[in-house]
């Protein structure tokens, strides 16, 4: 069993207040993985929210049977495999371990179940995966800018 302060090591929730922390419990699972070991692929149906405690995960995209490019990678206390959260049916990227890990795992029903019953926890955690969104969007959107600035062909044009 889990305390309501393990679950507090995790960004997206150690905003919750302790009632909302200890609904949360009985849904989560803890979940060990190898180093290289794939927790899910680009295109299998997202099934799980997973909240990471120990290791590293990178976020890859494969642009073709030769070329993958890591787009994230994610350190200890943030969230990954948010598709599992929204009406998406699939993962948008694989999701591999760079070394041994440790997460903690809500399944979809579970949570979304949770979050019908108790829309102030639903709001709490809609308002986190929200903040996710921003950030990465944020981050590709300065990736984007700066390989165009970068980019021979069109420098002349800036």
């Amino acid at each position: 069993m889990f305390a309501i302060e393990d679950l507090k090591q995790i960004v997206i929730l150690n905003h919750l207040n302790d009632e909302m922390l200890a609904k949360l419990i009985p849904i989560t699972e803890l979940l060990l993985f190898d180093d290289k070991e794939i927790i899910f692929r680009q295109g299998d149906r997202a099934r799980r929210l997973y909240m990471l405690l120990h290791g590293k995960v990178l976020l890859e995209q494969r642009l073709s049977d030769q070329i993958t490019v890591s787009v994230s990678a994610i350190k200890p206390g943030f969230t990954f495999g948010w598709s599992a959260m929204l009406d998406e049916d699939t993962f948008t990227s694989d999701a591999i371990c760079a070394e041994s890990c440790k997460a903690f795992s809500f399944r979809q029903e579970k949570i979304k179940a949770l979050l019908d019953q108790d829309h102030s926890l639903g709001y709490l955690m809609s308002q986190g995966l929200l903040r996710i969104l921003k950030k990465r969007l944020d981050t590709r959107t300065g990736q984007f800018v700066k390989t165009i600035k970068h980019h021979p062909d069109l420098l002349d044009l800036l």
